[in-house]
């Protein structure tokens, strides 16, 4: 089973942030801009971005010069001592507070390095498609730094608590570090303690990992490690920190963790409501609100409609070389008949938002209509994860993100 295990973090040094840091912190590399990175370096120039983000977009790799400088940067603050190396190998204890739909709620997590595996052991387990470009762009961050800038996020379950009854002596008093970024409040607490590490790493000792997000990453972690065995002619020792990855875990069972919907906004080509409705009306009709298995909205009319899929079976013939998890899925229902079956001839553009209200701008401002799918269930992540199979792409979207910048990960012996 995946083996997880403390490490010594390269983190900010607290006391030169009087422990808040609200400005050194960055969202994940893959929702950022260029003026989002302008803006994060305008807080302050010792923004994680500076390293974890040297060339944009990431989406496929840059010119050698980004990464060397993104090294520069990590060595300068070392030596400033704006970063400096835990004394002893620790546990990261992390609470994400924030608001969604009027309640306020906290995510539990806990920041470890876990054993690498291939996919194919079933032991840590994707559950969505990666693509080449970006994978090639963090590979040579990864050469560059030897780092882990910023962690996988996996979850895992944990009906009993075991590793929230673990840390809750050493999270009962102040954290050591906090943040407040875009509406979300992080908490972090330094977790040294022999007997709490021991009884978060017995806690996951038997559990299997589902990635949630970071499936470029831990690629990556994969890919750079092949690359250390090659380049050694042989296999990396057992304990060598390029046999691990930083990873971020939540249990599924923590009333925090929630996957929500991803929505899609469909335009071009004379996209609307009653000609979807229409060219759609073998897979689904309307209903009420609180049977809907979908929503559309029309950006032009501003005409709402509440769907209800009819003819969920038409995937045990269309797609019977997928599992029947991955035939259960709402998102497959969509993409897989109701696209690309019945509106074969269409030619839309897809374009995803993750919020209710982007993707209803965004289809008034395109012309186009929004798809508003339920959120896929917990338990339906775990079956496609475990059945082997990929969703399609933009099936589920955690909020909120981790913030890089909590911790890094070297990836080289000293």
């Amino acid at each position: 089973m995946p083996e997880v295990a403390p490490f010594r973090a390269l983190r900010y040094e607290f006391d030169r942030l009087n422990g808040d840091l609200s400005n050194v912190l960055a969202p994940p590399y893959d929702v950022l801009d260029q003026s989002d990175k302008d803006a994060l370096l305008a807080k302050d120039p010792n923004n994680i971005v500076a390293v974890d983000l040297p060339h944009i977009p990431p989406k496929d790799e840059g010119p050698q010069q980004a990464y060397v400088d993104a090294q520069f940067n990590l060595d300068s603050w070392t030596a400033q001592g704006v970063l400096i190396r835990e004394d002893v190998p620790a546990v990261y204890a992390y609470n994400q507070t924030f608001e969604l739909n009027g309640k306020k709620h906290t995510r539990h997590q806990i920041i470890v390095t876990a054993r690498l595996h291939e996919f194919d052991e079933g032991l840590i387990l994707p559950h969505e498609e990666t693509f080449g470009g970006p994978k090639a762009d963090r590979f040579a961050l990864t050469k560059e730094t030897r780092c882990n800038l910023s962690p996988i996020f996996s979850v895992y379950t944990d009906p009993e608590n075991a590793v929230g009854k673990a840390l809750a002596t050493p999270t009962s008093g102040k954290p050591d570090a906090t943040a407040n970024c875009d509406k979300v409040h992080h908490e972090m607490w330094v977790v040294k303690d022999d007997a709490a590490i021991k009884g978060v790493v017995d806690a996951l000792l038997c559990k299997k990992f589902y990635i949630a997000d970071g499936h470029h990453r831990y690629n990556t972690a994969l890919n750079y490690r092949k690359y250390l065995t090659d380049m050694h002619g042989s296999a990396l020792p057992e304990h060598h920190p390029a046999n691990y990855v930083m990873m971020v875990l939540a249990s599924m069972d923590d009333p925090g963790c929630a996957i929500q919907g991803y929505n899609r906004v469909l335009s071009g080509n004379g996209v609307n409501l009653s000609g979807l409705m229409e060219g759609w009306s073998d897979g689904i009709e309307a209903t009420d609100d609180t049977s809907a298995d979908m929503h559309l909205y029309d950006g032009t009319s501003k005409k709402k409609a509440a769907v209800r899929f009819t003819n969920r079976s038409v995937l045990d013939n269309i797609a019977s070389d997928r599992a029947p998890a991955w035939r259960e899925l709402d998102v497959a229902y969509l993409h897989h008949y109701l696209i690309d079956e019945l509106s074969a001839n269409a030619n839309f553009k897809i374009e995803y938002a993750k919020s209710t209200e982007l993707a209803c701008k965004m289809a008034e401002e395109n012309g186009g209509v929004a798809v508003l799918p339920k959120a896929t269930p917990m338990e339906h992540l775990r079956a496609v994860s475990e059945a082997g199979e990929l969703m399609p792409q933009k099936s589920t979207f955690f909020f909120p993100k981790l913030a890089t910048g909590l911790t890094i990960y070297q990836l080289f012996e000293e």
